[in-house]
């Protein structure tokens, strides 16, 4: 059950094994660094530092006379201390639009992205320099781009909630006859995968995770695995009971799962639990049938639930708690636009105006 799984197991099997091949892809003192993030680091996390140190080497190979030559592997520290702060600005310009030197595309990064992907060099060259390894950190003299905070969080109304859960059970205007009979196929499914998370707030990984067992229809409740790795229990209501019974007792037993996808609650129609990819895909094709001015993906989902908690309940530490934010910083800026609505209906509320004496 949960993260104790199977598939759990197999994904994190996964990641470690990708994680000892990325390593083996870096000099030495950065795999240091690396090992020194192990205990406070998800493994998913480690392996994104080591594409982004990776791209960085590369970068530095493609670009600079001292690395000619080089691979990724033969960076020593000597090196690293020759870089200057304008090859650290050089590549931070780079980011924010690179070639990717192994598939040859090109990849847009915003300033998000950016600030992302500097922060495990920047840890790279700190590690070093408080262990006296280098004598200067660069990195310190390069300002990362300056992130706004953005109130306009999107996410989906009542009616627009109704209408993406309508479209599903009852079709849309703009779908074809082909869209129609597939939707027909898995409309219960569909339906259980959106339900869900509109009412749970749960990310796209945590529902990709579950199996049939995770789902206790006699207490609603499911258990899922958060992204830090731990396990927690959400509570659901009869809604979310009805639509997981009725596809659990339905499309759910007319598929034949295949080998390693028997306890997997969500299947695909060839039988193989529902990818994260597909999921997305799944809420972005709904979503664009009825809510085409807005780009709703799972994490719109999410956000619409946690928005509804909050209104409902005023009480940010229970909105933190059942989204599983670690850090309550977290919810408060996700949800200060509620409270930039709160003081616009106050001043609306109150109107003084002048009267002809």
């Amino acid at each position: 059950m949960a993260k104790d799984s199977d598939f759990y197991k197999e994904k994190k099997n996964k990641q470690t094994i990708k994680l000892r091949e990325l390593l083996s892809r870096l000099p030495g003192f950065a795999c240091d660094y690396i090992y020194s993030k192990e205990m406070t680091s998800q493994t998913s996390t480690l392996v994104a530092y080591c594409y982004d140190l990776i791209t960085f080497f590369q970068y530095m190979i493609d670009t600079n006379p001292i690395c000619k030559g080089l691979s990724t592997k033969d960076f020593r520290l000597e090196i690293l201390e020759k870089v200057t702060s304008e090859d650290i600005a050089e590549y931070q310009r780079y980011l924010r639009l690179d070639l990717d030197s192994d598939s040859k595309t090109i990849h847009e990064n915003d300033k998000k992205a950016i600030a992302r992907k500097m922060a495990p060099l920047r840890g790279l060259f700190h590690y070093h320099l408080i262990h006296k390894n280098i004598k200067e950190d660069p990195t310190v003299l390069v300002p990362l781009p300056r992130l706004k905070k953005d109130k306009n969080i999107i996410r989906m109304s009542n009616y627009e909630v109704q209408a993406i859960l309508s479209a599903i059970e009852n079709g849309n205007a703009s779908m074809s006859k082909r869209q129609r009979i597939y939707c027909e196929k898995t409309k219960q499914r569909d339906l259980a995968i959106l339900t869900l998370m509109l009412n749970t707030g749960i990310r796209v990984s945590e529902c990709n995770g579950l199996d049939c067992t995770d789902v206790d229809l006699k207490v609603n409740t499911i258990t899922i695995v958060r992204k830090g790795g731990g396990t927690d229990v959400l509570y659901f209501g009869d809604e979310v009971h009805q639509v997981l019974e009725d596809y659990m007792d339905g499309e759910r037993k007319g598929i034949i799962p295949k080998d390693g996808h028997e306890k997997a609650l969500f299947l695909s129609l060839q039988g193989k639990r529902m990818s994260v990819d597909a999921i997305e895909r799944l809420v972005k094709k709904y979503a664009r049938m009825v809510v085409p001015n807005k780009h709703i993906t799972p994490h719109k989902l999410r956000s619409t639930y946690g928005t509804a908690l909050y209104r409902e309940t005023g009480d940010i530490r229970l909105v933190a708690d059942v989204l599983g934010h670690e850090n309550i910083n977290t919810t408060i800026d996700y949800y200060a636009a509620i409270e930039d609505e709160h003081k616009k209906e106050a001043a609306n509320a109150v109107d003084f105006h002048r009267k002809d004496q």
